[in-house]
């Protein structure tokens, strides 16, 4: 059920964001629900792969490099998922950064309630 929340929830960002973030676009809650579905299984199967193979430039960066690999990730999706379309590097890193923000936001006040 945990779950199924994070995955409304995401959806739900992934729609505001569209509006305000210059730079990316999606074509309706079915298309933004496929993006938090591929998103999901991207940052499962895919990003431990890159954090992986990419370790030494973020332990020299001090975790920045993290920034980038979320970035790809988006860039990633966009190419995955019909109706998300994302226009450039730069557009996917501030869409991970703010997104990762309000997923982080909604998390930490679920866990506060069940306190």
């Amino acid at each position: 059920m945990k779950t199924v929340i994070k995955i409304i929830f995401t959806t739900i960002f992934v729609l505001i964001l569209s509006h305000l973030l210059p730079g990316v676009a999606v074509q309706g809650w079915a298309a933004a629900l496929l993006v938090a579905l591929v998103l999901g299984l991207l940052n499962i199967f895919v990003k431990p792969i890159l954090i992986l193979f990419t370790l030494p430039a973020t332990i020299f960066t001090l975790g920045l490099f993290l920034l980038v690999i979320n970035a790809v990730i988006i860039l990633l999706c966009d190419e995955l998922v019909p109706g998300f379309a994302v226009e450039n590097f730069w557009s996917a890193l501030l869409f991970s950064i703010v997104l990762s923000f309000c997923q982080s936001l909604v998390s930490g006040m679920s866990e506060n309630e069940q306190k």
